[in-house]
């Protein structure tokens, strides 16, 4: 159920629903809207009629029940997009579209220097780059780990990018939090929901991937165990699903940005990379989910993808990134957007 305030509750009025709420057995989160306030009343549905009472207290304008099973993703909680503050001078989900780069995982100072700095002339907005890498094999490269994370904030340092990075299990977000700027939760996770409520728990911007066998239901109600925790700072990322197909290495689903934008008021980004395994359709694919309407992208850029520890097939080289930012400007203009 979500509680709408009126327009001129005060403050007093807004404390006095949030405890009836909690004395009634539910968990309040509290959605500040253009005009009004509204409060999600989460808990168990079997008994959510009691909740009608609070629409007789003072500054409350009605008590609306919620259809879709994600509650606090849903547009019915909050219409108008969610903005997520990144830094002091980004934001994702409003008109500019950002743009996150880097490597796939960090392989030592002068690599993610190099490309921290490539990508900022280039005119990205975040730095990404992997310190855990969860990987298929076992034998494959895991990641620097903390000494990543401590170069990806030497980076930052320099460049001024702020930084998004993978949590990989409970356990070691509280360290990644410490560094990072976004909290990455990858593909292979997104249904681990001792994760996720983890993630949820903590104060930074998640960006949550698609699993690549979800539905859209299955990914929102992901970003519902984030949420649910307190945390409404998701950012959704469609970076392609498994599919028979074979000459790409995922399909990029561009469809699920609209059907997405359609149905919840969190950001939405697009990541060409991995929906595509090869540096080839990176830029087409890119342009694409921008026209489809993506708040962002999330794109892998190596100086020498070659001898990349990991997913060197499908990163460009800096001179290819800058090219394809100069060709976004024109795709985002098309669409009222700006980059």
């Amino acid at each position: 159920m979500i509680i709408v305030m009126k327009a001129g509750a005060t403050k007093k009025d807004r404390d006095e629903a949030i405890k009836r709420i909690k004395e009634l057995g539910y968990k309040p989160h509290v959605i500040h809207g253009t005009t009004r306030a509204v409060i999600g009343a989460v808990g168990d549905e079997r008994g959510k009629l009691v909740l009608q009472s609070i629409e007789s207290m003072h500054g409350v304008e009605s008590v609306v029940p919620i259809l879709k099973p994600y509650k606090l993703a849903s547009k019915e909680v909050k219409v108008e997009p969610s903005v997520i503050r990144i830094s002091d001078t980004v934001s994702i989900g409003g008109k500019e579209i950002i743009v996150m780069a880097g490597p796939c995982s960090v392989e030592g100072e002068e690599q993610i220097i190099e490309t921290a700095k490539a990508v900022k002339a280039a005119g990205a907005h975040v730095l990404r780059g992997g310190a855990f890498k969860p990987r298929t094999s076992p034998y494959s490269f895991q990641g620097l780990e903390e000494e990543g994370l401590k170069l990806l904030a030497k980076a930052r340092d320099i460049t001024g990018l702020p930084i998004v990075t993978e949590v990989v299990n409970p356990e070691t977000a509280d360290l990644v939090a410490e560094y990072a700027d976004i909290l990455q939760i990858g593909a292979r996770n997104a249904q681990n929901f001792a994760l996720l409520k983890k993630v949820g728990q903590l104060k930074r911007p998640v960006l949550l991937k698609r699993g690549m066998s979800m539905t859209i239901q299955e990914f929102l109600m992901s970003a519902e165990y984030v949420m649910s925790e307190g945390n409404q700072s998701v950012i959704l990322c469609e970076r392609g699903i498994r599919t028979f197909e074979t000459a790409t290495r995922n399909t990029l689903d561009l469809s699920a940005i609209p059907v997405l934008k359609g149905v919840t008021h969190l950001p939405v980004i697009a990541d060409p990379s991995h929906g595509t395994g090869n540096y080839h359709y990176v830029a087409p694919m890119a342009l694409a989910a921008v026209a489809a309407g993506a708040d962002g992208l999330i794109i892998e850029v190596h100086p020498d993808p070659e001898r990349a520890s990991s997913d060197g097939p499908q990163s460009l080289k800096p001179k290819k990134f800058d090219a394809l930012m100069a060709k976004l400007k024109l795709v985002a203009e098309s669409v009222d957007r700006t980059v």
